[in-house]
């Protein structure tokens, strides 16, 4: 892999993780449209060591009032889950907010050991490459119309504040389908907390804080792999690039996001969902790639 060719990807990463467009599409679709190898795994869990950086960089407040507030999530999770008992506020707030996503983390945490050896054969393998392509371009689109959908009911009446716990499973369960390529993280748990009647910048928030555990364990396990293998200089070199390439576009999407979902809705995402989706499949079709 070229110095280049890290940064582009990197780029990317960062871009689509937090975009409700699937970054590990576009980690396919990208090499694939420009005749690239396959970049790996391991290339593939710097770059999520990358935005985790960003995520942690841009919420490190919340993350820190998460942190000072284990022992109380700790000492009275049923009291701040239900809302019943007398809690400081603040404090409250966090632990309570801690709470929910433990919660939604466990069913990718499940699916991901359960379905990650029949996703990797199936999706990062080139004896499937051209299925691969048809599903996860499929899938793209079809996300991308439930989005639209939710956006057509969403009430946008609830902030993150009124969470409950049914919500963060509901949204955890988006969270886990996910694992397949083309449905995006941040797209499946935006999409369920509009259909839940969130505002769209609280879905957004709320699905970006959520995804901290499994990027953060995805980036892990890889980086163990990489450490196992070892690598030369070039390819060290690329990993660094390519992860702080994805820092920085994936802390600039964050920002670009929650203030876009202020005053616009997500359809701009499902027409470039649904557009990109035909482009691929006409390309499929007419064998040019």
């Amino acid at each position: 892999m070229s110095n280049l060719e890290a940064i582009v990807l990197g780029l990317v990463q960062g871009l689509t993780e937090f975009l409700p467009v699937s970054s590990s599409a576009h980690l396919i679709i990208v090499p694939w449209l420009f005749g690239w190898d396959e970049p790996g795994l391991a290339f593939d869990a710097a770059l999520h060591l990358g935005t985790l950086t960003a995520v942690i960089f841009y919420f490190w407040r919340e993350f820190l009032g998460m942190a000072q507030a284990i022992p109380q999530a700790i000492s009275k999770p049923g009291a701040l889950l239900y809302r019943c008992g007398e809690v400081d506020y603040e404090q409250d707030r966090s632990a309570r907010l801690l709470l929910l996503i433990v919660i939604a983390t466990i069913p990718g945490l499940v699916f991901g050991l359960l379905g990650e050896s029949v996703i990797e054969d199936l999706f990062h393998a080139d004896k499937h490459q051209d299925l691969a392509l048809t599903i996860i371009t499929l899938v793209m689109m079809g996300v991308g119309l439930l989005l639209l959908y939710a956006e057509k009911i969403a009430t946008l009446a609830r902030g993150m504040d009124d969470l409950q716990v049914s919500d963060a499973a509901a949204i955890g369960l988006a969270q886990a389908a996910a694992l397949i390529p083309g449905v995006s993280r941040s797209g499946a748990t935006i999409t369920l907390g509009l259909f839940r009647g969130l505002r769209r910048e609280d879905a957004a928030r709320f699905s970006f804080l959520l995804g901290t555990p499994i990027i953060a364990g995805a980036g892990a396990k890889g980086l163990i792999d990489v450490l196992q293998s070892g690598l030369n200089g070039q390819e060290a070199t690329a990993f660094a690039l390519g992860m702080l390439a994805s820092t920085i576009s994936g802390f600039l999407a964050i920002g670009f996001l929650l203030r876009f979902l202020q005053r616009a809705s997500t359809r701009v995402f499902v027409f470039y969902r649904l557009g990109l989706g035909v482009v691929i499949l006409v390309l499929l079709a007419s064998g040019v790639r």
